[in-house]
């Protein structure tokens, strides 16, 4: 069990994975950005996360350097994780798209590069250019985003390696048991992204009432659930009160019945789109 921001859980292939992370999901480039990874290095946080998609690979590249900087730490004590967009799946345009994420993030290496969409017909070929990659030791692990266990039961038919981590929506209102228990008979590291549920769940009377009771915020009483049931998290931020917030949740531990009944608040709700049904 995670007792500090700087604590790891091991991935399959023995790579040390933070338990805990910064998420720049529509943080778009500018000081803004910059500052908020800055701040999170700043403040203990050893990961972070971005996409091709995002926009933002060169501002997180900027806010790495400054971070690493005022922290006075290297660039190996840090975990960096970005992803292939749809647009890139295939086995020559997914090795570019990496070389491009490299460049734009100003980084000789990443720490995890996740295929970010289970495109049908697509997916297998850029995993054998993640496969590639790492295997030219040019990637710490590789992973998958958004799969389902009939994505990911497809994709190990063929592959040499298997996934080290699955990336999902992941929150009180999404629990995802079964995909979860599969990935962890398997020994792919579970990841929640979007586990507040894009500030849905901020006012939620049941979370509240278990935040009171240890006079911690609903946001950090979700992000110990997803700790506890051994969850990677990586909120959002720019906010530097909230970035040291969103981090203070090694201080406290939930009962098994704060547990269940944040457990009992699922209802097989997305905020994202379904892996099973999108069209990008």
């Amino acid at each position: 069990m995670a007792k500090n921001l700087h604590d790891t859980t091991t991935l399959h292939n023995g790579i040390s994975m933070p338990w805990f992370g910064l998420g720049v999901f529509k943080v778009e480039e500018g000081p803004e950005l910059e500052n908020a990874v800055k701040t999170a290095i700043k403040h203990g946080y050893r990961s972070i996360d971005t996409a091709a998609i995002y926009g933002n690979e060169e501002g997180v590249g900027r806010g790495i350097r400054q971070g690493l900087e005022v922290a006075g730490i290297g660039r190996e004590e840090l975990f960096v994780t970005s992803k292939v967009w749809n647009a890139d799946l295939g086995y020559e345009s997914t090795l570019a798209a990496y070389e491009t994420s490299l460049k734009k993030l100003d980084l000789d290496y990443l720490d995890l590069y996740l295929i970010h969409w289970p495109v049908e017909g697509k997916f297998k070929e850029a995993w054998r250019a993640l496969e590639a990659i790492y295997k030219q030791g040019r990637v710490k692990a590789i992973g998958v985003s958004n799969f389902q266990i009939h994505h990911l039961e497809e994709l190990m038919r063929d592959a040499e390696i298997k996934p080290m981590v699955n990336q999902v929506e992941y929150h009180p209102r999404l629990t995802q048991k079964e995909l979860q228990e599969y990935c962890s008979v398997q020994g792919i590291q579970f990841e929640a992204w979007s586990p507040l549920m894009q500030g849905q769940l901020l006012d939620n009377p049941v979370i509240k009432e278990i935040a009171d009771k240890y006079n911690k915020s609903v946001a950090q009483v979700i992000l110990r659930w997803d700790l506890q049931n051994g969850v990677v998290t990586i909120p959002k931020s720019t906010k530097e009160n909230r970035i040291v917030e969103n981090a203070s949740v090694f201080d406290f531990e939930l009962t098994k019945e704060d547990m269940e009944q944040i457990d009992n608040l699922n209802q097989n709700h997305r905020v994202g789109p379904d892996p099973d049904n999108f069209d990008f």
